[in-house]
Parts: C-alpha cells; structure tokens; sequence
C-alpha cells in the first residue's frame, strides 16, 4: 500500500513542507530510511540526521527549525512519536488479522462461554469456571486456570500461563511466555528448613495493560498483587507477591519488584531497576536504569543511581568519581613536595 504526504497529512492535522504528492509504502528508522519510507524525528539526538536521510517524508516537531537544506518532505506535527504510533496502528489493523473461532484441539471446560467473535487456538486450555469477555483472543498452547476471568477484547498470545483465580481486565495484551499467578516466593525459617508458606492470593490486573514476553507476576500470600490501569511492563520484569502498581505507570525489561512493594501511578521505570521489599514509591517517579531503591521515594522525584539518589546528586557524583584519579596524584604531588 502506498500513501500519499497530502494524505498522511490530512490523517494526522499535520502541515507539509515539500511535495504533498510524494508517496510511502513503509517505516523505517531516520538513521536507516530509504526512498519510499516515512521517518520521524523526536529525540534531538537525531537530529543531524535529518540532513542526509534517504526517507521521503519525516514527522517533526511544528517548531523544527532546519539548519540546513532538507531533501525529504516534512509534515510538522504536535508530536511526532505519538503521531507515528497512531499511524502504525492504523496501518497494523490492515496488516494483522487476528483469527476468531475455536481451533481444535484445545480443552475449554463445561459451561465456559466463548463469545462468536472470540478465538481459542490449537492446544490451549481454560480452566472450568472461566469467564471469558466479549472478543477475547487466546492463542495456541496458552493455559488458563480454573476460575479465571478475562476481559473483552484482551489477547493472550502462545505460551502464556495464568493460574488459576486471576483476573484480567479488557483490551489487556500479554505476550508469549509471561506467567500471571505463579506462587509468591514465601518461605518461613525453621530449624528444618525452609517451610513453604502458601499463596492462596491472586493477581489482579486492571483494563488497557500490556505485560512483556515472560514477565512473571507473583500471586499474592493473602489478597492480591495488583496492576493498575494503562500500565504497561516491558519483557523479563519480575513483579513480587503483593505488589501494587498504579495506574499509566511504565517500567523497562528486567526490572524487580520485591514483595509488598508500592509503586505509584504515572511513573517510569528504567530497565533493571531493583526495589527492596515493603517501600512505598509515589505518583510521577522517574528512576533511571540499573537503579536501586532502597527506601520510600516522594511524589515526582527524578532518581538513579545504585543507591537511588536524586538524579543531579548522581550526576554530581559521578563528575567527582571521574577527577579521583586526577585528585590522587595532585594530593600524592603535594604530599611528596611537603617532605
């Protein structure tokens, strides 16, 4: 399929600079664009290459301002990342047709009703007293558990495991290989060892969240792990028993979540951060990569480091470790020279 500038433009209230009739037929990263592809330009760390892209059309900010002569055409636009989502959407529902019925063999247990829109693939398995939502699309070889319920329109992609009594909202997306419900990790020090406390808990998972290839979240001890609405958790992320997460919030591949940790709404989340047990993060976080939170953390803090710190105290920190060197030799001058 091939789109028109002129066209693209009027899909997204955008304003052209160039020639409205050029046309796209794919997307391609601006660093790696050539002819008949449509770019877009959002981190200014890109922005040199603007100047030598081979893409003909590329989203910018309404307030680019070019420093140099651009060859593709630009259709300037409120947010060019935002824009580029919405069109890739639109151009994935042509793409991607997402099959209905039920394929056999799979297991679905008496009584589960299986909405005419929905899909059930080859070798997955639902549990008896399952409630399934209007459109709901579970892949081959997922298993989900006696008593769950799942919402309309979520897919549960091949490979998934979700245990038994865990509730997922609507228009959820959990790819291959996450485990939703898995025992929390609950063990009680005897002089016989370790004693395995059960997770009778469960997990809970509000509408719109998106859950990465094989991120596990731990049902809880008592109660219930929670995931707030719109949250989205990226691959590999380990979410402990009796964690909650707010709403809107986004957190990188391989971060940790440890028990009974609060992590507040509309944060984000670098990947493998680490978060002791029991602390309580608030709303509007930022926390950079590879950090570590110790301890509670206010609303709208901006923290890294390993122990999280203030973020311009980390960066302070780190300008000082890179003179050490250059500190040890003018200390070990003046020590030779007061001899």
């Amino acid at each position: 399929m091939e789109f028109s500038a002129d066209l693209i433009a009027r899909q997204v209230n955008g304003i052209i600079e160039g020639d409205k009739d050029v046309t796209v037929n794919t997307f391609s990263k601006i660093e790696e664009a050539k002819p008949g592809s449509i770019s877009f330009l959002a981190n200014p760390k890109y922005t040199h290459y603007i100047y030598s892209t081979q893409a003909s059309i590329v989203l910018v900010r309404k307030d680019f301002e070019a420093e140099h002569p651009v060859k593709a055409t630009l259709i300037r636009v409120d947010d060019p990342y935002a824009t580029l989502s919405a069109l890739l959407t639109m151009v994935a529902q042509f793409m991607f047709v997402i099959p209905t019925g039920i394929e056999q063999p799979c297991h679905i247990a008496d009584g589960v009703a299986v909405d005419e829109n929905a899909y059930v693939g080859a070798f997955a398995y639902v549990g008896e007293g399952c409630k399934l939502g209007k459109g709901v699309k579970i892949f081959p070889q997922a298993y989900v558990g006696r008593n769950c319920v799942i919402g309309d329109g979520t897919i549960i992609y091949p490979g998934v495991k979700i245990y038994d009594g865990c509730r997922v909202g609507a228009r959820c997306i959990i790819h291959s290989g996450a485990v939703i419900g898995a025992d929390g990790f609950g063990f009680a020090p005897t002089p016989d060892g370790y004693h395995k406390i059960p997770q009778i808990g469960i997990v809970e998972i509000d509408d719109d969240v998106e859950i990465g290839a094989n991120t596990t979240i731990d049902r809880a001890t008592m109660g219930a792990t929670r995931i707030g609405r719109g949250t989205k958790l990226d691959n590999l992320i380990q979410v402990a028993h009796n964690v909650e997460i707010g709403q809107s919030t986004v957190i990188a591949a391989q971060a940790g979540l440890a028990g009974s940790s609060k992590l507040g709404s509309n944060c984000m989340v670098g990947g493998q951060v680490g978060f002791a047990g029991h602390i309580h993060v608030g709303n509007d976080v930022q926390i950079g990569a590879q950090s570590g939170v110790p301890n509670n953390v206010a609303d709208g803090s901006r923290i890294m480091g390993y122990p999280a710190v203030p973020a311009r105290d980390f960066m302070r920190q780190s300008a000082y470790i890179k003179r050490l060197g250059e500190l040890f030799a003018r200390v070990g001058e003046l020590e030779k020279n007061a001899k």
